[in-house]
């Protein structure tokens, strides 16, 4: 599934999570602070990692990739921002 998201700077962004598992860690319209929102996708990805690694055997790589993007471009923005997760496509 892939969760757009507006980082503090406006700019926009799709992210990818092979597993729901991020619509229990954030909701469409809502705005997070930017070390929370950071903590809650780490804690997704992981998950949704873990259960490809259940399923497959291996760990996923592509949420890996997304969190790796999420946290560089979260060090891009300025200190106290608000990322607002716009919504979920399945």
């Amino acid at each position: 599934m892939h969760f757009h998201i507006r980082w503090p700077d406006g700019r926009r962004e799709a992210c990818y999570s092979p597993s729901l598992v991020v619509k229990d860690f954030l909701a469409p319209g809502e705005s997070y602070a930017l070390d929370d929102f950071v903590e809650k996708t780490r804690t997704a990805l992981n998950i949704a990692s873990e259960r490809v690694r259940e399923k497959y055997g291996f760990a996923c790589s592509s949420a890996m990739a997304q969190l790796a993007r999420i946290e560089a471009a979260a060090k891009r923005q300025a200190p106290g921002g608000l990322v607002t997760v716009e919504t979920f496509e399945p």
